[in-house]
């Protein structure tokens, strides 16, 4: 009869203790390395955090919108800590100089080949059960943008180039 092997449960902790320069994300307990993003990525990013501020700041708009790496503590357990993209939060009781405790209302994921089942499936049921209002996967290399609205529970594919409306946001649109 075999032994079954005890899987390792990590927690805060473990990712605070992670050596100097080396970031990683933490779901229910398992550590997902991450790479550096490379130059498109991080254009898209910088590209997108400028277009929502602007907007939230014309519009005197009490929100804040944070690039990564910014720590976002999903739930009230140590065992899941992650670095959104972009993350748009608007309720300020919830920041704090460790970054987010609890739900962004709008969470923005750039798709690398290393994250692409991590952004698509793992953070898409943590955010929805988190209750992130809206969800935004953003895939360079099958140029679209998928938008997951949870208040409306709707799903939408968007091509780069067309004019993504924002859900939280009437007005705001984001051709990538």
């Amino acid at each position: 009869m075999g032994v079954l092997k005890k899987e390792e449960i990590y927690s805060l902790e473990d990712i605070y203790a992670l050596p100097e320069g080396e970031r990683a994300e933490l779901v229910d307990g398992v550590i997902y390395y991450m790479a550096p993003p490379s130059m498109g990525h991080q254009r898209l990013v910088s590209e997108m955090h400028y277009l929502i501020k602007d907007y939230i700041k014309k519009n005197k708009g009490k929100c804040e919108v944070f690039p990564a790496p910014f720590a976002v503590f999903l739930d009230n357990s140590d065992k899941t800590y992650v670095e959104p993209d972009l993350c748009v939060i608007c309720d300020p009781i919830k920041l704090d100089d460790r970054g987010c405790h609890g739900a962004p209302d709008w969470v923005i994921e750039v798709v690398s080949q290393s994250s692409r089942q991590m952004d698509y499936f793992r953070k898409l049921f943590k955010y929805r059960s988190a209750g992130v209002r809206e969800y935004w996967v953003v895939d360079p290399e099958k140029k679209r943008v998928v938008v997951y609205n949870f208040e409306k529970d709707t799903m939408m594919e968007y091509l780069f180039g067309e004019e993504v409306p924002v859900g939280i946001y009437k007005g705001l649109f984001i051709r990538v």
